[in-house]
């Protein structure tokens, strides 16, 4: 992926990861073993 984002989205972004960080490791281990993976809520 290629782009950028201003700053106050990349911080939106780094948020929305610390808050989800269990759910997308969750997510990366199923995706990676070829399981379907589960919906993330988005930042509100």
């Amino acid at each position: 992926m290629e782009g950028q984002l201003p700053l106050n989205k990349t911080r939106l972004v780094q948020a929305w990861i610390e808050i989800r960080r269990d759910e997308l490791l969750a997510d990366w281990e199923l995706a990676a073993t070829g399981n379907e993976i589960f919906k993330i809520e988005p930042l509100r």
